[in-house]
């Protein structure tokens, strides 16, 4: 089965979601969460934060990540695995491949003409947005 993960990721304050705008199909021109393959025999949070750092500059000295969720496309084999983490301190964004831009959380990150997925970026958002809320009982 392939795997790929994409990252949710605040910034310090909490207000802010990181986002990359794709340079190649599938969903080329719209705005996604940072992520990419997971290796063969690589951990999941290793290569979430692998990921990120390659993509971002991001470490994790900056972040703590959590896994919070999977999907999983039967028909085409793939596994995509969503974590999620918070700044703790403002960072200097390093761009790899795809530019990067930060959109506050109330976007309607449902908007299938400018984010990618399907929706499923909303979905992502409104269950981290529970989990937050669940962890820090705010």
């Amino acid at each position: 089965m392939k795997k790929l993960n994409v990252i949710l990721v605040y910034n310090k304050d909490e207000d802010k979601i990181l986002m990359c705008k794709r340079k190649k199909e599938p969903y080329k021109g719209k705005f996604n969460l940072v992520g990419g393959k997971v290796e063969q025999n690589e951990g999941e949070l290793q290569a979430a934060y692998r990921e990120l750092r390659e993509e971002t500059g991001i470490t994790d000295n900056d972040i703590i990540l959590t896994h919070i969720m999977n999907f999983q496309y039967k028909i085409t084999d793939m596994e995509l695995e969503v974590f999620m983490g918070i700044l703790n301190k403002n960072v200097n964004l390093v761009e790899e491949v795809n530019k990067l831009y930060w959109f506050d959380k109330n976007e309607n990150f449902f908007d299938i003409n400018k984010f990618a997925g399907e929706g499923n970026i909303g979905h992502m958002l409104q269950q981290a947005e529970i989990y937050r809320n669940k962890k820090y009982n705010i």
